[in-house]
């Protein structure tokens, strides 16, 4: 037998799996500066001179928004850790992976403020990949009506952020309309794909625990 052609693969068991999952939460939620893969929206665009309390209100939001996209991380890795069908597996982690460049972009942007992300980033993941996997056990069209919800939602909080930014804060303006914009392709995606629309309180439920998000990593 030739040795030096035979390749031995090893199967991946469930302690691997998960590792695999601790890596993807460490990226998401401690990560230095994630990659995007396509160019910053605000690349072009001049910055303003904002006064300290719009920089701080820029960066509040830009903090919100960097905080939603480390829990939309979490719940798509945890949703598709239960995914039964292939397809919905491999449609939650493509939609993982395109956030990641708004990950990237509000990183950028919070720098560019003089500020930086939440300090309770490992916490908004952990506690959004529980929901996800959750969310998961319920079967697909449940998982991916989950996706559709969470996009609407995402979708409308980035509406009034572009409603409350600085007038001159071009640049995170820009960067807001182009994620509002990916947003809300990926819930037309899920919907295409089979989404079924989640029971009430579910919606209700996740809206609240978005708010107290929201207020919480606006300063922290």
């Amino acid at each position: 037998m030739d040795t030096a052609r035979s390749t031995s693969f090893r199967r991946l068991t469930r302690t691997d799996h998960w590792l695999g999952e601790l890596e993807l939460a460490l990226f998401a939620s401690l990560g230095n500066r994630p990659l995007a893969e396509r160019p910053n929206p605000a690349a072009s665009i001049a910055d303003q001179e904002l006064d300290e309390s719009e920089r701080r209100h820029a960066a509040g939001l830009m903090r919100i928004n960097h905080a939603g996209e480390v829990c939309a991380q979490a719940l798509y890795n945890g949703q598709a850790a239960v995914a039964k069908e292939p397809t919905t597996r491999r449609a939650l982690l493509r939609a993982a992976q395109e956030e990641v460049d708004h990950l990237a972009w509000c990183n950028d942007r919070l720098a560019e403020l003089g500020s930086r992300p939440s300090v309770l980033n490992p916490l908004w993941y952990g506690g959004s990949y529980l929901i996800g996997v959750a969310a998961g056990l319920y079967g697909d069209g449940y998982n991916l009506g989950f996706v559709v919800e969470t996009e609407r939602q995402v979708e409308a909080h980035l509406g009034e952020h572009l409603l409350t930014l600085p007038a001159g804060d071009r640049r995170s303006r820009a960067i807001v309309q182009q994620m509002q914009a990916d947003e809300v392709a990926h819930g037309e995606a899920a919907k295409a794909a089979g989404a079924r629309h989640l029971p009430d309180p579910i919606p209700g439920l996740m809206q609240a625990a978005s708010k107290l998000m929201k207020a919480i990593a606006y300063r922290f």
